[in-house]
Formats: structure tokens, C-alpha cells, sequence
């Protein structure tokens, strides 16, 4: 028999509304879901659909409207400011921006001995200053750099200091938030082999953050599609690209380019009709505006996310 997997990290419920003059903007709304130790949950979705805001009320960077996040056991929503520095040390992330994450005053040396000053991990600045070496070799940076300031280095030597700092404290736990989006396209194929290896021999668990689906397929092992906060469909990814359910997630796929110019096969599926307003959203689907088989129910009606075949998850009316 196979081990089972323990569960790190459990989201129940979870909401983050903003406040606004027109109304509290549902940011993220009745988000639940939970990662195996050791596994990638890819989150997808349109700019503006609340992954990176997702992603930082998890790590209580952003204070939640309601709703739980228990991390291995701790209740990370109710956790004290002594509680959560000591959580920090097993929780991190790694920005999408990778310039405007770091210090421009201080060195590479500097920004990833950083958390190890704040956590008193070693007692002195030499055993901090090998750390910090064994740090830049994990994640292919060369010793020479260690004085160099951020706006010296190209983008994807600045965000293998943004990942440097992350392990820094060896977490268990990382929120990649859309970590390759702001780098050339040859580069992003080495960070994302980079965050793979890293996740092997760590045994580290992700929540990988991202509008290219092309690239979520590569890195993930469950994927949950978000749409204006609500979660529309959570699979395995194999079965999400296979057999894709919620009309808004089968319109990403067909966006998908297939670099072949001979290919003939379906056109992509342009999405017509009015994003609806995240600000004091009204009753039933959010997408029924948009949708091609919405009904006179999908817009008085929101419709439940429950599982529909083994591990396969969906909210639409469609699979009522």
C-alpha cells in the first residue's frame, strides 16, 4: 500500500473583500481547497481574478474577510504577530516582479542574509555569509555577484535572488506568484526547471500562480481555475487539459497558441460579453454575462462548486 499523503496546507472558506466608495470589491470569495505535502496546486485565471490576492491573504500578508487557512496544523488566519514570525520561517514566496521585490540599496549578499538576521538563524556573520554562498549555488548563482547591486544583474539573475531569499529559512511551503511572467521567454524555462528541481530536492510544496496555462501544465500537479474570485473548476492537470468542463475554462484552453502553422484545428473561443463587476457582485454565475450556454438561471442563480466525476470539480449549472 502506498503512504498517504499528509495535508500541509487546508483553505476553508476563504474571502477577501476590499472596500471601496462604490461598494466592498469581492476580491476573493468563497475560496476551499487543500495541498498534499509535497504537491503543486497551479492557479489559474485572468488578470484581475484574484490569484495574487489569494495568494498573499494565505500568507496573512493581507488580513481576510472571513474563511480559514490552517498550514500543518495552525490556524495561520488566527495566529498572533509572535506566531506568525515563527510561521514565516516555513511559509514564503516569490514575487512576480522581480526588480521591484528586491532593496535597490543592497546588495545580493545583503537581501538573501536578510531573513537570516531577522530569524537569528546562525550566531555570526560568517556562518550567515556561507549560507548565503550555499544559497546562490542551490539556485545558480555565481559567488561573484555577492556585491552587486539589483539594477546590475538581468532579470533572471534578480529573480533567482527573489528565490534565494525564499529558501533562505528552508520553508516547506512556497507561493510562487506568477514567478516567470515579467522574464524572457528562454529564461523562463530555467527558472521554472529551477522551482521543479528545487521542489524534488526540498521536498518543498507549491502554490504556483499564473496566467499562461501552457506553463501551469508543466509545473503542476492539481490546477483550480478562478474566475472574478470564484473558483470554477479544480482537477488533476492532466484531466483539466484533457477534458476541460466550465465554458470559461475550456475559452483559456482554446487560447492556448499551438505553435505550428499548418495546424487546422478549432479556432480559439473569443469570450464575448461584459466582465461583471467584482464590486458588490450581483446574484448567480459570474461568468453568465460572458457565457454561450448561459441560461435564464446562471444569472439569478450561483451555482455550486461540487464534484461532478471522481476529483473533478466544477461550478456551472450545465452539470446539475
Amino acid at each position: 500500500m502506498s503512504e498517504e499523503k499528509k495535508v500541509l496546507l487546508e483553505v476553508d472558506h476563504l474571502k477577501k473583500y476590499f472596500d471601496t466608495p462604490r461598494g466592498q470589491l469581492h476580491a476573493v470569495d468563497d475560496v476551499t481547497f487543500t495541498i498534499e505535502e509535497g504537491k503543486t496546486l497551479g492557479v489559474v485565471g485572468e488578470s484581475g481574478c484574484g490569484k495574487s490576492t489569494l495568494g498573499r491573504t494565505i500568507l496573512k500578508l493581507l488580513p481576510h474577510s472571513d474563511g480559514k487557512v490552517i498550514f500543518n496544523g495552525k490556524e495561520v488566519t488566527a495566529a498572533t504577530p509572535a506566531e506568525m514570525l515563527a510561521l514565516r520561517r516555513e511559509m514564503q514566496i516569490i514575487f512576480q516582479d522581480p526588480f521591484a521585490s528586491l532593496d535597490p540599496k543592497m546588495t545580493v549578499s545583503q537581501i538573501i542574509e536578510e531573513p537570516l538576521k531577522i530569524h537569528k538563524i546562525y550566531k555570526d556573520k560568517k556562518e550567515r555569509q556561507e549560507r548565503v554562498k550555499e544559497l546562490m549555488s542551490i539556485v545558480g548563482l555565481d559567488e561573484r555577484y555577492m556585491m552587486t547591486y539589483p539594477h546590475e544583474l538581468d532579470g533572471g539573475r534578480r529573480q533567482r535572488i527573489g528565490i534565494a531569499r525564499a529558501l533562505a529559512l528552508n520553508p516547506k511551503f512556497i507561493i510562487c506568484d506568477e514567478p516567470v511572467s515579467a522574464l524572457d521567454v528562454s529564461i523562463q524555462a530555467q527558472v521554472l526547471n529551477l522551482l521543479m528541481d528545487l521542489k524534488d530536492t526540498m521536498g518543498l510544496t507549491y502554490i504556483f500562480i499564473t496566467h499562461d496555462l501552457s506553463v501551469v501544465k508543466h509545473i503542476s500537479d492539481d490546477i483550480l481555475v478562478l474566475y472574478l474570485g470564484k473558483m470554477v473548476e479544480m482537477t488533476d492537470s492532466d484531466t483539466l487539459f484533457d477534458e476541460p468542463l466550465h465554458p470559461y475554462t475550456k475559452a483559456l484552453l482554446s487560447a492556448i497558441p499551438i505553435p505550428d502553422a499548418s495546424y487546422k484545428g478549432k479556432e480559439a473561443e473569443v469570450m464575448k460579453g461584459e466582465v461583471t463587476s467584482p464590486i458588490e457582485p450581483p446574484p448567480g454565475c459570474r461568468f453568465a454575462a460572458r457565457c454561450p450556454h448561459a441560461s435564464e438561471k446562471c444569472f439569478q442563480v450561483s451555482p455550486e462548486f461540487k464534484e461532478v466525476k471522481p476529483g473533478h470539480w466544477v461550478a456551472c449549472h450545465l452539470f446539475e
